[in-house]
């Protein structure tokens, strides 16, 4: 069977909070660690093709998460780019977030690796200010992937509470910030694909 090595490169979303963290030295402070709090865990179970590493560090804003790229891919074929959120709360312009996702992502292309994207959830714990930030940077990220035809991965849409949309659904959220583990489940599940040329049936 094909082996596909997914570089999945991001913040504590994909690191896998607030259950699990890639470091081993983190996950040394987490009371119950749980390594089905990875959107990857679950993505995996649904094609056997797929091998994730995980490089995702907690808080760090979309500058941060670039500056990982090139070691984070050494060996890929597939790259996962996430982040923003912190950028967001950190008070960061949003059209500097989207320029370094987009800087990301055609540094990923560059490599040869097969890109796709993700848009940033909602912050259960945020205010009207992070919020409006949050949406506006989802509408870049979405352009960012049309305009540069890599694979947008729907992580907003696929949490949102359509009755309360600044907020993850009900049981989807953990601790005011990251998904529970269901949340993680459906982001594996629903959100993920893989982008060309390894894409397979849904």
């Amino acid at each position: 069977m094909e082996r596909i090595v997914v570089a999945a490169l991001g913040d504590s979303i994909t690191a896998g909070s607030p259950l699990w963290d890639p470091d081993p030295a983190v996950r040394e402070t987490i009371v119950a660690p749980d390594e089905r709090s990875q959107w990857q865990y679950w993505a995996a179970g649904r094609d056997p093709r797929l091998r994730f590493r995980n490089h995702g560090v907690y808080g760090e804003r979309t500058d941060e998460i670039a500056a990982r790229l090139d070691p984070a891919a050494r060996g890929a074929g597939v790259l996962v780019v996430q982040g923003g959120i912190n950028d967001v709360v950190q008070g960061v312009p949003v059209e500097e977030a989207a320029r370094n996702l987009a800087a990301t992502v055609e540094r990923g292309r560059a490599l040869g690796l097969a890109v796709a994207l993700a848009d940033v959830l909602p912050w259960d714990a945020g205010d009207a200010r992070s919020a409006a930030g949050i949406a506006r940077l989802n509408e870049l990220i979405h352009a960012l992937a049309d305009g540069l035809r890599v694979t947008l991965l729907p992580f907003h849409d696929t949490l949102v509470d359509p009755a309360a949309p600044a907020r993850m659904a009900p049981g989807l959220g953990a601790d005011g910030d990251h998904p529970s583990v269901e949340g993680h489940r459906l982001l594996g599940e629903r959100a993920f694909r893989l982008p060309p040329p390894f894409e397979s049936p849904r």
